[in-house]
């Protein structure tokens, strides 16, 4: 095969060429691919099969081409081709009758000249696929593919190797089998360090998903935020990918982006691992490690015993004609606490708003009614618990707000410990800032649009409008596909939300796609 020195000068640079490219490429099946049409190339062969070894038991095909029968590099599965497994043991002994389990016992290549000439070894198969499919298999190399530890991870083939000047079907030559398994030791060196590169991406995905899996067990109330997020995530990055038209048409994210991206969602509220449970779950106003309105309630127990105590001694001492006075009075003031206590727990429950009137009447109601605990009368309401209660939005007060918002600076925090690959620098960043707003309103730095990646702006809107439409938070009640989308709607016109993101979550119907495989049937209004 090879004659000159320029041959040689030749082969020497085809060799660097694919040793780059096999470097290079990191998709598994068009590694295979290339691993096998570059050995192909290199010794003339008319086809080829690349076996992987599955589990130490059996070789699998993995990829084959012939160029006869016009089969590109091609993966077994899309050929629609059925070659079973070849075994590597037969009753718990070597398979040596076959060339390929032979060649990865031995651990050594194979030269056949013509198989159908051949006594050593069970052609059957080949023969019967031959007839099937009007093909003659004739001459076979056959190499171990080692790693760095000798260890065999699979075997290439290689069938019919092709004279240049006739084009007939002739053995493969001594410099064509040196080629070969020149080739072969570059390939299983690189498909074992892709292999150890996509065990470690497994292992840290794994460790993602552990972590975000411990945030929400932490509280069964977020249960399934940290899930649900990352695939709203990657539904809007897809769709903004794939974007022909509009002011998104032009960005778009490598894989290499993606991949931050995806980690950085998985991520994104790590920090409330150290938020204190009686913060994230507080279902009411007055909850800490219990809800304080069962305390209320009880002292408005005490001051209607007490008022009625009162009634009653004054009917032993009153005029007869001004008993039924008495008794409207009475009525009126149990009546006046009921509306009172009802209205103290209605405030508790939290909510979406509450007026400076309604403020004033939490006071009013604390202050004026007082119930006496056995050694000194007191207010209704201690000036904590008309705090609490008069919170405007929500169950949380401006102290355990703080506690919640502080997540996101430990989040940064937490994140920016670790060492990344440099594709992955901006995981901590993107994370960080899920809860900045694009006019500069938001937390924990309060920086605007131009300063917020395309990543943190997704971010944000996947964790809203998770959120939003949960059904299993305590301080909520599940809101409609329409009412959530028409707050969304409220906070890209104030400026809360990326615009042009949301237009596009909205003209895609991710969100619809989105519900209809989370939400309840329930919350499908739209």
């Amino acid at each position: 095969m090879v004659e000159t020195k320029d041959k040689y000068a030749e082969l020497i640079v085809m060799l660097s060429q694919i040793g780059v490219a096999l470097s290079a490429e990191k998709d598994p099946t068009r590694l295979l691919k290339l691993i096998l049409s570059s050995a192909m190339e290199l010794t003339h062969a008319d086809g080829g099969t690349l076996y992987l070894v599955e589990n130490e038991i059996e070789l699998r095909f993995a990829i084959i081409a012939n160029k006869t029968l016009n089969i590109m590099p091609s993966d077994v599965v899309e050929t629609k081709l059925s070659l079973p497994s070849i075994p590597l043991y037969i009753n718990g002994e070597p398979n040596l009758k076959t060339v390929a389990a032979y060649c990865y016992h031995q651990n050594k290549s194979v030269n056949i000249e013509d198989a159908y000439h051949h006594q050593g070894f069970d052609f059957t198969g080949a023969k019967s696929s031959d007839a099937r499919l009007g093909y003659r298999s004739k001459s076979f190399l056959t190499i171990p593919l080692r790693d760095h530890e000798n260890t065999r991870i699979g075997v290439l083939q290689l069938i019919n190797a092709i004279d240049d000047d006739t084009g007939q079907v002739i053995p493969f030559g001594e410099e064509r089998v040196l080629v070969a398994e020149s080739l072969a030791s570059q390939a299983a060196i690189t498909l074992t360090k892709e292999k150890l590169i996509l065990a470690q991406k497994k292992l840290f995905e794994a460790f993602l998903q552990l972590i975000a899996k411990a945030i929400d067990e932490k509280s069964h109330y977020t249960s399934n935020h940290c899930k649900r997020v990352p695939v709203l995530t990657t539904m809007i990055a897809d769709a903004m990918n794939h974007a022909t038209a509009g002011p998104l048409k032009d960005i778009h994210l490598s894989r290499d982006e993606l991949e931050e991206l995806s980690i950085a969602a998985w991520l994104h509220d790590c920090g409330k691992i150290v938020t204190p449970e009686y913060v994230m779950d507080k279902a009411t106003k007055l909850e800490a490690l219990t809800d304080r309105i069962e305390v209320i309630n009880e002292r408005f127990e005490i001051i209607k015993r007490d008022t009625k105590i009162a009634y009653l001694q004054k009917l032993l001492t009153a005029d007869p004609a001004n008993k039924q006075k008495l008794e409207l009075e009475y009525a009126d003031k149990i009546d006046s606490l009921n509306e009172s206590q009802a209205y103290l727990n209605l405030a508790n429950t939290g909510g979406e708003f509450i007026s400076e009137a309604d403020k004033n009447k939490i006071r009013e109601i604390g202050t004026k009614n007082t119930y006496f605990n056995g050694k000194e009368t007191k207010p209704l309401l201690s000036e904590e618990d008309i705090m609490n209660l008069s919170i405007a939005r929500g169950t949380l007060n401006d102290a355990e707000r703080q506690i919640i918002q502080n997540h996101v600076k430990i989040t940064h925090t937490m994140l920016s410990s670790l060492p990344y690959p440099e594709h992955l620098k901006n995981v901590p960043t993107i994370a960080g800032s899920h809860h900045e707003r694009v006019d500069g309103n938001g937390y924990p730095n309060g920086i605007t649009k131009d300063k917020l990646s395309i990543q943190a702006r997704i971010v944000a809107i996947a964790d809203v409008f998770e959120a939003l439409t949960s059904a299993d938070r305590p301080y909520k009640t599940a809101k409609t596909l329409k009412e959530v989308l028409g707050l969304m709607n409220e906070m890209k016109k104030a400026g809360h939300i990326d615009p042009d993101l949301y237009d596009l979550f909205i003209n895609e119907k991710l969100y619809l796609e989105y519900a209809r495989e989370y939400l309840k049937p329930e919350q499908l209004d739209v």
